[in-house]
């Protein structure tokens, strides 16, 4: 009885068809196995998606949001790593903070169809689709805080970490850039095609996110000027991100860079000071301010009289160049123009109100006042272009964060990145000095901005940072504790080997 092989031999076969035939082995060469893929060998690739490709997903149309997208793929492997025990999530310092504030964010569903004091109704269904995607968005930065902070230095090093971050503000300064020398030009997302018409129309957030441009032109100084924006949303957003992703550029090529790299810093935030004053972003302007006082008191703090020096120098250098340029004059007309105090102003009182009225889980979007600061119709009117109920909670991070999770999710959030700023505040390298710098930012910032979307992703990257860095810094201090020990006691036991010999 033959069996299958045999007969296929006898068939004039080559192989038998019911297994594949057997590599021909070469006398001294070992048979090369699969090479595992680029996701599979580098554990961090979500990260690095997120943040090199951060122009591309400006261009698609979908920046705010992508950090939901790679999200997925980091609960899908820190699920592996739980099922075959692999390691251990760990959580960052203050997360039970951070736990509470998400709570309350879920939470504010609740009361989600109310009308709050002093607003305008509107639809239930918008007001859904606005709370799912920022709740999104505080979910997906929670899961990209695990994810990284659990990644070993051998699989996401600071340094790489704090260059990405830096990649993102070099993305930035280029958008400025572009963004004063063609301020006009404007382009749709390949994602508007793909929403309603209808949808886009209501939403100007979510308009201005699907048809990019390379600034937003304003008529801020008494005429139409072109404020620089990409690749974000808003010259607002901008001027956040640039404050809090361009000091890791200096972490990577200056802390810990070559002299090449130092050279290119220079060369890149000679360059950013043009966008930074076309931006006319007088909160940009008072964050640099206060990055620079930062650095000054911890420099002094620590007698780095050398460098509180050249520091000086440097700003007096920049000071040279404003006064001689026609920069100056930008930034004069900008702060002699301040039409837009009134609003900010009547908005975050109305915010502060309404808090009070649901103090606990807020409203969970943000509402429209009734009427306006110049009128108390509701809408745009032939005589007044700019009447109409205004967002209430869209001027800025705190006023949403009152109206949207009530002053128990506000008083959260913020004790979250200020515990963050007490914990690591000691730590003297170029990672803690700036990541607390960034944690601090966000303070002053929120006043003006809305952190929610890349400036939030960007800032619990920051944490990460500090995170690893403080774990790395513990993990030193054993390792020269345990040497120390050690030559201790070796020089005890050699002492105790002399003295039985002289005995």
């Amino acid at each position: 009885m033959t069996t299958a092989p045999e007969r296929a031999r006898q068939n004039g076969l080559s192989g038998f068809q019911g297994a594949p035939a057997a590599e021909p082995q070469v006398p001294g060469r070992a048979p090369r196995g699969k090479r595992p893929s680029w996701f599979a060998r580098d554990p961090a690739w979500p990260i690095v998606v997120l943040l090199v490709g951060w122009p591309l997903w400006w261009c698609l149309g979908v920046g705010d949001y992508f950090p939901i997208v790679v999200a997925i793929p980091m609960v899908r492997r820190m699920w592996l790593w739980r099922v075959h025990k692999e390691r251990t999530i760990r959580l960052p310092p203050g997360f039970k903070i951070w736990s509470l504030f998400l709570l309350v964010t879920l939470f504010s569903i609740a009361t989600i169809s109310l009308t709050a004091p002093e607003t305008v109704p509107s639809p239930t269904g918008s007001r859904i689709i606005s709370w799912t995607l920022r709740t999104g968005i505080y979910f997906a930065v929670t899961i990209i805080l695990l994810y990284a902070g659990n990644l070993t230095e051998e699989e996401l090093p600071r340094r790489r970490l704090a260059w990405l971050l830096g990649l993102i503000g070099i993305y930035t300064v280029t958008g400025g850039v572009l963004g004063v020398l063609d301020p006009h030009f404007q382009f749709t997302s390949p994602t508007a095609y793909l929403l309603p018409k209808s949808l886009q129309a209501n939403n100007g957030l979510l308009a201005m996110m699907l048809h990019p441009g390379f600034s937003q032109v304003q008529n801020i100084l008494g005429y139409a000027v072109g404020r620089p924006r990409a690749p974000f949303d808003f010259t607002n957003m901008w001027g956040n991100v640039l404050a809090i992703t361009l000091p890791w550029l200096i972490v990577a090529w200056w802390a810990y860079g070559n002299r090449k790299e130092r050279r290119n810093l220079l060369i890149v935030v000679t360059i950013a000071l043009v966008p930074v004053v076309y931006s006319l972003d007088r909160g940009l302007w008072v964050g640099l301010g206060i990055s620079v006082l930062y650095v000054a008191i911890r420099f002094a703090a620590r007698g780095r009289l050398g460098l509180l020096a050249s520091l000086c120098g440097v700003l007096a250098l920049i000071a040279v160049v404003v006064v001689a340029s026609p920069l100056q004059s930008l930034i004069s007309q900008r702060l002699q123009h301040g039409k837009s105090n009134a609003v900010r102003s009547s908005l975050s009182g109305l915010a502060m109100d309404v808090a009070v009225s649901s103090p606990v889980i807020g409203y969970g979007d943000t509402r429209h006042e009734l009427g306006s600061t110049n009128s108390i119709a509701v809408g745009k009117t032939a005589k007044c272009h700019s009447c109409g109920s205004r967002d209430i909670g869209g001027n800025g991070q705190l006023w949403m964060l009152l109206i949207t999770s009530g002053i128990l999710g506000a008083a959260l959030y913020c004790c979250f990145f200020l515990y963050g700023i007490w914990r690591y505040w000691r730590d003297p390298t170029p990672y803690g000095m700036v990541g607390v710098l960034v944690l601090i930012l966000g303070f002053p910032f929120m006043l003006v901005y809305i952190a929610v979307g890349p400036p939030l992703t960007f800032t619990m990257l920051a944490y990460v940072i500090l995170w690893k860095n403080d774990r790395v810094r513990h993990r030193e201090a054993e390792e020269a504790a345990a040497e120390s020990a050690a030559q201790l006691r070796a020089q005890i036991g050699a002492r105790a080997v002399a003295a039985e010999a002289q005995t």
